[in-house]
């Protein structure tokens, strides 16, 4: 999508891409429709507008926006170098929100724009996290000062008129590092794309954030070491600001990126903003939000969720073992509290999904099949989405073993939370590899989605939205080998889209099979649709639908940690039992004194 200026002297070209990657066959992973919108790209945006309106050029320069993010549009390079030599080449190319996983395929984009002569500027928590944790050439890095792209690290609000200004005239700097003079976002450009950008995405969904930064201290984490430890928020007035916004262009369907809601420090300003714009001003918004498993003791934070739009809802479950939970420093976690949480978010009827990390030390295959079988049985969770644990650039994970020596796999492609890029003290990468496959398949079973279906009808989750999850989350793994995060309606490819450094193939070759995979895959989809369908179809039909009662949904007791595994099949577990016991008696004991 191309925003141009108002009428001007002359016309500076900002490209903003964000890339996707590489699927295993080399190809970049591109849908006619993405699952997930771009925050980056949105912040990237909003803040590029207000520099336009503001003419931090000059009075008579105007700045062109174009915007890409490559996992629902092609990035045409040769459109785009036209694009840029009709204005004199008076622009720059901004590779936007670059992950590890993205940075080959952000170095492959930049090349022909470089050997152009066209200046590349990349930003994002690749380049944050390794200059950040690491010394300034690791991981990478110098590719990019080897042809020239100018690194970002920090965040740009109140940045970008310099590198604009920069860029304009000719003197971009190598390096812009501000990651220790991370900006307020109070009252700064909010997130935004126009609906043309958004409508690339499933369900005219987009993004913002709230707050960033994050006060916990968990070892896999990128977030607390690039956006900060200290947590800085958006108003209340900011939210309302963006939200209508998005609504005079008809889009009402939010995805709250904070890494943590419930930590917002103004979430129940925000809420009742959101409550104020839902109930008088009858926009009717949709959210998806994140939150840690404490959630439910801040009082009314459920309650208002429900009230503010909130219909799914992320939670950071990561494991069920707390010898795992130590090891990762994510202490926060309390095992002991996940199904009071979630049976709280039930009670709202809101769909709950969680993050579930696979290789923690402990895990073997066959611990990892038991937790999925407990989770199963004892937890009311809805949608479970599976992660490798992975030492990313910018974690302290990563940066114990790069100063340690130990062996990590040199291609930062596969550093997307689905690839294994180490070793583990009890696995072998094939194992490894195996029980994270297997495990899609072990939790999306056929009998496990029914339960599921049958839960939503007896919490007043809507069936229909919870069928589409389901059909997502069960079938990607095994029909298109990509994470559900990373999917969409529809893959596309392109023959130019594969790895330089892989060949090129025939287009007598590469079509006929494309077609044909995307006919068998569909086939296969449309009859896992078809059969979710019917199954809730039943149920809802199921007289006794409504009174439906297992393990997971039984409300908590006093005395469950005697019976239930999540409590009793780890010495963590038990051990974790028995400190809140002992704290109950306490407390007892002094209430009595």
């Amino acid at each position: 999508m191309r925003e141009q200026s108002e009428t001007s002297d002359r016309n500076f070209q900002l490209i903003l891409i964000k890339p996707s990657h590489y699927d295993d066959d080399g190809y970049v992973i591109r849908w006619w429709r993405a699952m997930i919108p771009s925050n980056s790209l949105a912040a990237l945006y909003g803040i590029a507008a207000d520099c336009a309106e503001r003419r931090v050029l000059g009075p008579g320069v105007g700045i062109d926006i174009t915007v890409i993010d490559e996992t629902n549009t092609r990035v045409n390079t040769s459109a785009l170098l036209r694009q840029l030599k009709a204005n004199g080449n008076f622009g720059m190319v901004a590779l936007v929100g670059v992950q590890s996983n993205q940075y080959p395929r952000a170095l492959d984009i930049a090349r022909p724009f470089r050997d152009a002569g066209i200046p590349v500027a990349m930003g994002g928590f690749h380049v944050s996290g390794c200059l950040s944790m690491l010394d300034g050439h690791a991981v990478g890095l110098d590719e990019c000062r080897e042809m020239g792209i100018s690194m970002f690290a920090g965040e740009v609000e109140g940045r970008l008129d310099k590198v604009l200004q920069d860029a304009a005239s000719g003197t971009l700097a190598p390096l812009y590092n501000f990651m220790n003079d991370l900006p307020s976002i109070e009252g700064a450009a909010v997130p935004f794309l126009p609906k043309v950008n958004v409508a690339q995405t499933l369900g005219l969904s987009t993004s913002f954030d709230a707050g960033r930064g994050c006060p916990y201290q968990c070892s896999f984490c990128t977030i607390i070491n690039v956006q900060g430890r200290k947590s800085r928020f958006r108003t209340a007035d900011d939210v309302e600001k963006l939200v209508r916004m998005n609504w005079a262009q008809g889009i009402h369907k939010f995805f709250i990126t904070d890494d943590n809601f419930a930590r917002n420090k103004d979430w129940e300003a925000i809420f009742d903003r959101l409550i104020e714009l839902r109930e008088k001003d009858g926009i009717p918004l949709g959210l998806m939000i994140q939150v840690d498993t404490l959630c439910h003791k801040i009082p009314n934070f459920i309650e208002k969720s429900k009230r503010a739009g909130v219909t799914r809802v992320f939670i950071g479950l990561e494991n069920v073992n707390p010898d795992n939970l130590t090891a990762a420093k994510k202490n926060q976690n309390k095992i002991t509290e996940y199904r009071k949480m979630l049976l709280a978010w039930k009670a709202q009827g809101i769909m709950t999904l969680a993050g579930y990390i696979l290789g923690f030390p402990a895990d073997t295959p066959e611990s990892i099949r038991r937790d999925i079988a407990i989770i199963q049985h004892e937890l009311p969770l809805d949608v479970i989405e599976f992660f490798v644990l992975t030492p990313l650039p910018g974690s302290e994970d990563h940066q114990t073993l790069f100063r340690k020596g130990v062996a990590m796999d040199p291609d930062l492609n596969i550093y997307d939370v689905e690839h294994v890029c180490t070793e583990h003290p009890k696995m072998s990468k094939q194992e490894w590899e195996s029980i994270y496959q297997e495990a899609w398949s072990l939790y999306y079973s056929p009998e496990h989605m029914r339960t599921l279906l049958r839960r939503a009808v007896a919490t007043g989750v809507p069936l229909a939205r919870l069928v589409k999850v389901l059909v997502s989350f069960a079938t990607t793994v095994p029909l298109e080998n990509v994470h559900p995060l990373q999917s969409g309606l529809l893959r596309l490819k392109h023959p130019s889209e594969r790895r330089p450094d892989l060949p090129r193939e025939s287009a007598l070759v590469f079509w006929p099979r494309f077609i044909g995979e995307t006919i068998s895959k569909h086939l296969k989809l449309g009859g896992t649709i078809a059969r979710l369908a019917v199954t809730a179809f039943m149920i809802s039909r199921d007289n006794n639908a409504r009174t439906y009662m297992d393990q997971a949904l039984t409300p908590v007791g006093d005395h469950e940690d005697e019976t239930l595994e999540l409590f009793t099949k780890t010495a963590g577990g038990q051990a974790a039992v028995s400190h809140i016991k002992k704290v109950n008696e306490l407390t007892h004991a002094h209430r009595a004194g």
